[in-house]
């Protein structure tokens, strides 16, 4: 029990100080960008994008259980970090005022998030959308596209202190297992079967960047 102690604890310093070494590399310009990449409305024109590959390409039965499928991953996501573990765990933000660590982490705009963070609703959230759209398309550049897209809002959350790297993989895994059920009730529902060819697969990767290209430069602006 003693020595489960101990790993754990080294856990969590290994945590801390990869979570210290990231938040402490910031500055006026990034602190517009990543606080804008960490939002949820700036998102929405990508999400319709993927609503619209997925038209152009399903049925509108098809596509409806498939935005359903969308629906449940990040519900699901979102209530087992939220609900089942977060109040159990009870472990504190490292932007939280009752956190020690709070005097020694990078905060942007008083932006400190709720009071516990293990594990992230926001891993877990984008993490489920990007699996199950990988799951569902198995398309290279747009797997790619919303991987990175999961990672780097990850990194922004490490950026602007509401997060632990620890909070972002448990997240992370959640979201996945979330992805893979909903797409299995998907398939067994829907009895979709994938092609190889798909319209307009890049739509939300254009729409993703231009959305990317709109907070530098609103960021540049901002500096």
């Amino acid at each position: 029990m003693i020595l489960l102690m101990d790993a754990l604890q080294g856990l969590i310093d290994v945590d801390t100080n990869i979570f210290l070494s990231i938040n402490r590399m910031h500055n006026t310009f990034f602190d517009y960008f990543m606080n804008a990449y960490s939002g949820k409305w700036e998102w929405v024109p990508m999400y319709a994008a993927l609503l619209y590959v997925m038209l152009r390409n399903f049925s509108w039965k098809v596509t409806l259980m498939c935005a359903i499928g969308v629906a449940l991953t990040i519900t699901f996501a979102d209530q087992v970090c939220a609900t089942l573990i977060r109040p159990y765990v009870e472990r504190m933000r490292p932007s939280n005022l009752n956190n020690p660590l709070s005097e020694m982490v990078h905060i942007v705009n008083n932006h400190r998030g709720g009071k516990y963070g293990f594990p992230s609703c926001h891993a877990a959230n984008t993490f489920g959308l990007a699996f199950y759209i990988f799951f569902v398309f198995r398309q290279k550049w747009l797997t790619f596209y919303m991987m990175a897209w999961a990672f780097l809002t990850c990194y922004s959350r490490v950026y602007l202190g509401v997060h632990y790297p620890g909070d972002l993989l448990v997240g992370t895994i959640i979201g996945a297992i979330g992805a893979y059920l909903m797409y299995r009730l998907f398939i067994m529902i829907s009895k979709y079967k994938r092609t190889k060819q798909m319209k307009h697969i890049h739509a939300p990767i254009l729409i993703g960047v231009l959305t990317i290209i709109g907070m530098l430069v609103y960021a540049a602006i901002s500096f």
